[in-house]
C-alpha cells in the first residue's frame, strides 16, 4: 500500500440535512481528508431519500457511493450479521469509518467507529424511536471496529470502562475551530435586527434535547431578573420562557456573528461528549459557564466557569460575574490561545493514525 493513497470510506449521512454537532464533526474532518495526498476519500450516505443529494455536499474531489437504501432495514441487517457488506455498494477500501455510532457491516476493511458519547448508554428512554436499536448497534460495533475514536478523553474512559474495550483499542481525536471563529464579529444593526437579537444576551448555542440541562437554565435564568435575555440559537424546539428569544437554525456565518455578540455562553448539558461551542465562543472571546462535567471540564481546561449540574443559584452568579466581569475566569489571550490548540488538521491527522492502526489490529 505503500505507493497508493489509502482508501477510506466514510459514512457521509450526518452530511445530509441541517448539521449540528456530529455533522459539523464528519464535515470539518472530511474536509481536511480530502486536502491530504496520501488518503483517498470516498463517502456513502445510507438513507432511501436524499442520498444523491450526498455528493453535493462534499468536499471538491471526493466521491459519493451508495445507493437508495433503509438505514432502518440496514442497521436490522447489522445487528445481527456483517451483511449486506458497505463494500457492495460502495466499492472496494482499505478503511470503512463509521462516523456517528454505528459501524457499516463489512467484508474485508478495517473498521473504524466514533462515538462521541455515552448519553444512549445514560438515558436510553430519551433515545428517538428510531434509534431505539442503537444501544445494541453500538455494543456490536465496539466488539467489532479495530480502532474506536473519541472526541475525548474523557469518553474514551467511559467507553473503555463501560462497554468493556481495551483502553489500547481507543484513539481520542479531538474536535477543531474553524479559523473563522478567531475574526468573528458581533453583528452590526441590520443582523441585529434580521435575527431580532437584543442589545445584550446570554447564548445557548446548540441542539435542544434533554441533556442539554435546559430547564436548569431556565429555572436559574427565572430567578435572577437582573440577568440579560436569553437567546437560543439552534434546532429546537425550545421552550418559550419569559425575556428569552430563539433564532432558529442558523448558518456557520450568522451563528459565529450571534456567539461574537453574547455577554457569555452557557452550557448546561448534564451529559457531553466534548462541547464544542465551548471552544468556538473562546476563539471569539466570549466568556463561558459551563457544566463540572468530565468531557467539558476537559475541553474547557481553566478558561471557563464549571458550575455543578443543577445549581441554581451557582449558575446565577457565574452567569452574573460572567457579564459583569467579562475576564474573571480567563484574558482575551489566554482564551483564544485555548482555543487555537484545537483543530480539525490535528484531528484529522489523528483519525488517520487511527486509520492505519485499525488496518494493523
Amino acid at each position: 500500500m505503500a505507493d497508493r493513497p489509502l482508501r477510506v470510506l466514510l459514512d457521509g449521512t450526518p452530511l445530509l440535512g441541517s448539521r449540528t454537532g456530529i455533522g459539523r464533526y464528519t464535515a470539518a474532518l472530511s474536509e481536511e481528508l480530502a486536502s491530504m495526498s496520501d488518503v483517498d476519500l470516498r463517502a456513502v450516505a445510507f438513507t432511501l431519500r436524499g442520498w444523491r443529494k450526498l455528493r453535493h455536499v462534499l468536499p471538491h474531489g471526493v466521491r459519493a457511493r451508495g445507493m437508495p437504501v433503509s438505514a432502518r432495514l440496514l442497521r436490522q441487517t447489522w445487528l445481527r450479521s456483517e451483511l449486506p457488506p458497505v463494500e457492495l455498494f460502495a466499492g472496494s477500501t482499505d478503511v470503512v469509518h463509521g462516523t456517528n455510532f454505528v459501524l457499516p457491516g463489512r467484508l474485508r476493511a478495517a473498521g473504524v467507529l466514533t462515538i462521541h458519547d455515552l448519553a444512549f448508554l445514560d438515558a436510553p428512554d430519551e433515545l428517538a424511536p428510531s434509534d431505539r436499536d442503537l444501544p445494541e448497534l453500538v455494543r456490536r460495533g465496539v466488539a467489532r471496529a479495530n480502532v474506536i475514536c473519541t472526541p475525548t478523553a474523557a469518553v474514551a474512559d467511559a467507553v473503555a470502562t463501560r462497554l468493556d474495550v481495551d483502553r489500547d483499542k481507543i484513539v481520542v481525536t479531538p474536535l477543531g475551530v474553524n479559523p473563522a471563529w478567531f475574526t468573528a464579529r458581533p453583528p452590526d444593526d441590520g443582523r441585529r435586527a434580521k435575527l431580532r437579537l437584543p442589545e445584550k444576551y446570554l447564548l445557548f448555542a446548540g441542539a435542544a434535547g434533554p441533556r442539554k440541562g435546559l430547564d436548569w437554565l431556565a429555572r436559574t435564568h427565572a430567578s435572577a431578573p437582573d440577568l440579560p435575555p436569553l437567546v437560543f440559537a439552534g434546532p429546537g424546539p425550545f421552550e418559550r420562557l419569559p425575556r428569552s428569544g430563539q433564532t432558529g437554525y442558523l448558518s456557520d456565518v450568522d451563528l459565529r456573528t450571534v456567539v461574537a455578540g453574547a455577554a457569555a455562553l452557557v452550557l448546561p448539558s448534564r451529559d457531553e461528549g466534548f462541547g464544542l461551542p465551548v471552544l468556538e465562543a473562546m476563539a471569539s472571546d466570549v466568556p463561558v459557564v459551563c457544566t463540572d462535567i468530565p468531557a467539558l471540564r476537559e475541553v474547557a481546561g481553566d478558561c471557563a466557569t464549571l458550575v455543578p449540574y443543577d445549581d441554581v443559584d451557582a449558575l446565577a452568579e457565574a452567569l452574573r460575574t460572567a457579564v459583569t466581569d467579562p475576564h474573571a475566569t480567563a484574558t482575551s489571550t489566554a482564551r483564544r490561545t485555548h482555543a487555537a490548540n484545537y483543530t480539525w488538521r490535528k484531528c484529522a491527522d489523528l483519525t488517520v493514525g487511527a486509520y492505519k492502526k485499525a488496518m494493523e489490529r
